[in-house]
């Protein structure tokens, strides 16, 4: 067996392929490769693509360069492990993804006009893939929301679906009504409830406002993301200044981190044009 093509850094992604190739060789490959399936690399094929999400958002390009390099690596172990079962291989799953570009680009690789709203190509765009569930035998409309998905995204798209066939709230002050309904079942639940129960009416208010950010907009999953983000900015820019005070949060309490906090956030929104 010649190593030449696994220490050719100029070979591309036949090197990477023959890399996972001798990993899980089952004679001479390394036993962790070798006892893994679809299912236990799974999660880490979620945690590769939030790194790289992770890496966009601060603006990290030598960080995103490594991080796509990882997702890459998940994309080459499911196909390898789908190779050595007789599913697909990945020179056919590169060539589906190929085909389905062209197939949901006929303003760019076939005959249609390309003088259209970004508007129109995303409805262009939603009745392909509906075609292609009808080719699939995916009849119900919320066929094919992946069950995987982070809940927040998953809840926006099953709305979607179900608001192109006419099930939605028409204006935007009817999901608030709705908000304002499930707080006051999730209170009473809290009260007089299971705790089973209490966590049912928490998800259903979670899912509505998933509805309101959709009506106004905004990606529920981003929103929350960048809530964390500030929360985070502004909860070490409190240890910060306890530290400055000689102190941890252990040695503080609630008080005295409260107006801290406040000072932090007149601090960001002055820094604000």
């Amino acid at each position: 067996m010649t190593n030449d093509l696994i220490h050719d850094q100029s070979a591309g992604i036949e090197r990477l392929l023959e890399i996972m190739r001798r990993l899980r060789d089952p004679e001479t490959g390394c036993p962790w490769d070798i006892e893994q399936t679809f299912d236990s690399i799974a999660p880490y094929t979620i945690e590769e693509a939030y790194e790289v999400a992770d890496a966009i958002a601060r603006r990290d390009w030598p960080e995103l360069e490594g991080e796509l390099g990882d997702l890459l690596l998940q994309s080459v172990y499911h196909t390898a492990m789908g190779e050595e079962d007789g599913h697909f291989t990945f020179q056919t799953v590169v060539r589906n993804i190929s085909n389905k570009m062209v197939a949901r680009h006929p303003h760019v690789f076939g005959d249609e006009s390309r003088d259209k709203s970004a508007e129109q190509q995303t409805q262009d765009w939603e009745a392909i893939k509906a075609a292609e569930r009808a080719g699939k035998a995916q009849r119900g409309t919320l066929d094919g929301v992946a069950i995987g998905l982070p809940a927040l995204m998953r809840a926006v798209k099953l709305q979607k679906r179900a608001a192109r066939v006419g099930f939605d709230w028409p204006t935007t002050d009817q999901v608030i009504d709705k908000i304002t309904e499930e707080a006051a079942e999730l209170v009473e639940a809290r009260e007089t409830l299971s705790h089973d129960e209490v966590t049912e009416e928490f998800g259903d208010l979670l899912f509505v406002m998933a509805n309101l950010g959709r009506h106004l907009g905004v990606d529920p999953e981003e929103a929350l993301r960048a809530a964390n983000a500030k929360f985070t900015r502004r909860f070490e820019g409190v240890e910060r200044r306890l530290a400055e005070l000689g102190k941890s949060p252990d040695q503080s309490d609630l008080a005295e981190m409260d107006a801290l906090w406040d000072a932090q956030k007149a601090a960001e929104r002055a820094q604000k044009p």
